[in-house]
């Protein structure tokens, strides 16, 4: 599982740096490169077998609801395998870097089976907003047993 939330600095080639946690969790989880998507408003890194089991999970779902099909064109079209070089870096390409706005820094922030990577700007604002809301927010979990 991954957890807490670090800032770090993307290169003009698109290279940030994970978290030493976060990589050897990675590495714990698989043998094979963490694979990089797109989410709603961030780019997403899953290990190997996680996003699997979350591909899986996807094309078992009704492709015949147009929703479904967004979904699956949105994430599994963008995915691609992201190996972890010899300074703990990966390269994030330009049209996932465009889609969750990286340009300079960037919250690497672990949220349970997944790292996303936000623009910093973004990410704070989007966790002021869920803080605007807690209240709301957890009345709506609650019903999911959570």
């Amino acid at each position: 599982m991954f957890r807490g939330r670090f800032t770090h600095t993307i290169d003009s080639k698109g290279r940030v740096s994970v978290p030493v946690a976060f990589r050897d969790e990675l590495r714990r989880l698989s043998e094979r490169p963490p694979i990089l998507t797109n989410m709603a408003e961030c780019a997403a890194l899953f290990p190997y077998e996680g996003w699997i089991e979350f591909e899986k999970q996807l094309a078992e779902a009704s492709s015949m609801q147009p929703e479904v099909q967004a979904l699956q064109r949105f994430m599994v079209s963008g995915a691609l395998e992201c190996p972890i070089d010899s300074q703990g870096r990966i390269l994030v390409p330009p049209y996932l870097r465009e889609h969750a706005g990286l340009d300079r820094e960037v919250t690497i922030a672990g949220v349970g089976k997944r790292i996303e990577l936000w623009n910093k700007g973004r990410f704070d604002q989007d966790l002021a907003m869920t803080k605007a809301r807690i209240g709301e927010i957890s009345a709506a979990v609650r019903q999911f047993g959570l």
